[in-house]
């Protein structure tokens, strides 16, 4: 059983950053590939990016690719996502994903959710 918990949330104006952090314990890390998936009120949890178990792969939603930046450190069992030139649009709880093997876009094929941590991005 992998137990994930974000932090690293909180309130910026648009244009800013945000650095998340996601710790994960209670398995073998460099076994699944990660990711960070966001939802807001009344819509579907939808994929952000996802970074292979080796870290040498690497995919991001189109409203995010150029702005946002995955990475782990597989000696610490941690995943970063480095957020700037926020947006309002970005505004959602983020949740830190795990799988075990190749990476995916998929919210039905992730193993292991975090608790959540919002981001506010105001205008």
């Amino acid at each position: 059983q992998v137990q994930l918990v974000e932090s690293g949330g909180g309130m910026v104006q648009a244009g800013g950053s945000l650095r998340l952090s996601c710790a994960a314990s209670g398995g073998t890390f460099r076994h699944y590939a990660m990711g960070w998936f966001r939802q807001t009120p009344g819509k579907e949890r939808e994929f952000v990016t996802t970074i292979s178990w080796s870290g040498g792969t690497t995919y991001y939603a189109d409203s995010v690719k150029g702005r946002f930046t995955v990475s782990r450190d597989n000696a610490k069992n941690t995943v970063d996502l480095q957020m700037n030139s926020l947006k309002p649009e970005d505004t959602a709880v983020y949740y830190c994903a795990a799988r075990e093997g190749p990476t995916t876009e998929d919210v039905g094929r992730i193993d292991y959710w975090g608790q959540g941590t919002q981001v506010t991005v105001s205008s």
